[in-house]
């Protein structure tokens, strides 16, 4: 079995999800006692949330890079970004390694076109909805890609980051969240991308007979799929 390395702590709750469903994929598949390998690196996420905020990709790409140096060295067969935004800084870190890098967004396209899915409405934080190196890789895939209003997305990344990432779960943002979804449906939309891994804490396919898409399930069961891909 594959060595999975984890870059978690972003936020911590969103990497508790990913190592209890690897975990729970790779039992389902091999049965009895199997349990993933997995190295976990888990930054401070207020340090990286500052280099979101000013701006600063480098640094968060320096710091990311060096990370996942250390778990290549460790013995890390590939990694896995326990998050969405900072896939934006996967070209950098790419650089700096010799072990692949598996996509969150690619993963994603993979499973909606499996579905059947050709146009999705994605949700996540301001930067993931707005700017191009995620969006980019669905519309590769051959997606065609809808995201809320200016309202909507300033709504979606305040929840976010100010009650997500800190494990506040209020039924008032639910239902905002779900407004939004509604709005996506009206624009076409047959599915919605739950583009941020903290979402899925927040909004759960009982809430809304519009097909949801957790990426942190899809990055998860992939993740793991990868690590049992030659036993």
């Amino acid at each position: 079995m594959k060595t999975i390395g984890l870059i978690g702590g972003m936020s911590w709750e969103s990497t508790v999800s990913y190592y209890q469903l690897i975990n729970e994929t790779i039992k389902e598949e091999l049965g009895g006692l199997h349990s993933a390998k997995i190295l976990l690196y888990s930054v401070d996420f207020a340090e990286i949330e500052h280099y979101q905020a000013s701006g600063n990709w480098d640094k968060s790409a320096q710091v990311l890079s060096e990370i996942a140096q250390k778990l290549e060295q460790a013995g890390a067969d590939f990694i896995v970004i326990c998050t969405n935004t900072m896939h934006k800084v996967v070209p950098q870190i790419e650089e700096k390694i010799s072990i692949p890098i598996l996509h969150i967004a690619q993963a994603t396209a993979e499973t909606l076109l499996e579905k059947g899915i050709q146009k999705v409405g994605l949700l996540g934080t301001k930067y993931t909805m707005t700017q191009d190196f995620y969006k980019e890789k669905l519309l590769e895939a051959g997606l065609k890609v809808v995201i809320p209003d200016q309202s909507g997305v300033e709504e979606v990344n305040r929840i976010i980051y100010n009650e997500l990432c800190l494990g506040n779960i209020l039924e008032g943002s639910k239902q905002i969240y779900l407004a939004v979804i509604d709005d996506l449906k009206n624009a076409g939309a047959e599915a919605v991308i739950l583009g941020c891994t903290e979402i899925g804490l927040l909004v759960k396919q009982e809430d809304t007979n519009m097909p949801l898409f957790d990426t942190t399930a899809i990055h998860a069961q992939k993740s793991a799929e990868l690590a049992f891909d030659d036993v």
